[in-house]
């Protein structure tokens, strides 16, 4: 398995307010054919890392440090070079595909840009490859004529996974695409994107509150808190011998099987003292 990301240094700052970190010197990097999960709080800087690596951060955000993507720096670039790289080379699947798919075009008109603008598909080769694709990711092919309205949000989200890997990109980012549907559902979202991960020989980066999730999917996790990665690991090292007072925090508010777990609420004032001392 060879590199194909390494974030050094990166840190996210308000652009009026360079003293706050919102990303607070992230070390890490992606290996193809693995899937590395991000974990993590709300506002831990789960989802601002994986913006950065898109390019797509807030014009009220600046980022510094190394984004190395197949040996490119590519903080470098200017917005038209990313979209190059971006859908192409860098797939991601956004967190609530209600909100990332417009509501006024058909889910194959949408699964075919991006075959348009980067492969220049058109005609009956884009048809078909919309349709191989939509089979590809469980659904008919005679669904490419749908308005999102109309599909269930498992497929909707299912139509999302196959806009993100059209041109089978080298990197595909996940944040929390198994967030609001059911848990059959998901154990089939997370199962078909394993698939595709093995069968393109992907790296992947999967952002979620879920260790659940993690353990199912996970070679490698990266425990985040308050914009800092404060553990990583292998899935094992991570979810059996935990290092961090986060983690641990983290682990103990996992619910069992049974329900007979006594689930302990982090203590924020304790675990600050923990981690400094």
């Amino acid at each position: 398995m060879s590199e194909i990301l390494r974030i050094s240094q990166l840190n996210v700052t308000p652009k009026n307010d360079t003293s706050r970190l919102l990303v607070n010197q992230a070390n890490f990097s992606l290996s193809t054919g693995k899937t590395t999960c991000i974990v993590g709080e709300s506002g831990s800087g789960k989802s601002l890392t994986a913006l950065t690596i898109m390019g797509l951060l807030s014009k009220q955000l600046q980022a510094s440090g190394n984004v190395v993507f197949q040996g490119q720096d590519i903080t470098q670039l200017d917005d038209k070079a990313m979209q190059t790289i971006r859908g192409a080379k860098i797939g991601m699947i956004f967190q609530e595909p209600m909100t990332s798919l417009n509501p006024v075009l058909t889910v194959g008109y949408q699964i075919g840009e991006p075959l348009t603008a980067h492969l220049r598909l058109k005609g009956q080769a884009l048809k078909s490859r919309v349709a191989e694709l939509l089979e590809q990711v469980g659904i008919p092919a005679s669904r490419a004529d749908s308005y999102p309205d109309e599909l269930s949000g498992g497929q909707r989200q299912r139509v999302m996974i196959a806009m993100s890997i059209a041109c089978e990109p080298a990197l595909l980012i996940a944040d929390e695409p198994t967030t609001a549907l059911d848990v059959t559902v998901q154990a089939q979202v997370l199962k078909l994107l394993d698939a595709l991960k093995t069968r393109m020989n992907m790296a992947m980066l999967f952002i979620t509150h879920d260790f659940g999730v993690v353990a199912d999917i996970a070679d490698d996790v990266i425990v985040m808190f308050r914009g800092e990665i404060v553990e990583t690991g292998t899935r094992d090292q991570v979810l059996n011998h935990p290092q961090h007072p986060y983690t641990k925090a983290l682990l103990a508010c996992v619910p069992d099987a049974e329900g007979l777990k006594t689930l302990k609420p982090i203590d924020y004032a304790w675990l600050s003292q923990e981690a400094t001392a």
